[in-house]
């Protein structure tokens, strides 16, 4: 199942559709790849807008509840 959301980094934001069973430190490589962000910190945990919980990017989207509309702001440690 593919979802819509928004990623924030202190490198940017972009808006992406992605496939639910990936895990999000994958997606976030590949929109460092194509040049959708910026080479940077590679956070370990983000924060759900909408669920309002710590997701670890070592996990696939589906895993920690991301669904579409979803903003998940990278917590830098």
């Amino acid at each position: 199942m593919y979802i819509t959301l928004t990623i924030k980094t202190g490198e940017g934001t972009v808006d992406i559709r992605i496939d639910s069973e990936q895990k999000i430190n994958e997606a976030l490589k590949v929109l460092r790849d194509s040049g959708k962000l910026p080479h940077g910190k590679n956070p370990h945990y983000f924060r759900s807008y909408i669920n309002e919980t710590l997701v670890s990017a070592y996990k696939t989207f589906i895993e920690e509840n991301i669904f579409d509309g979803d903003i998940l702001t990278a917590i830098d440690k």
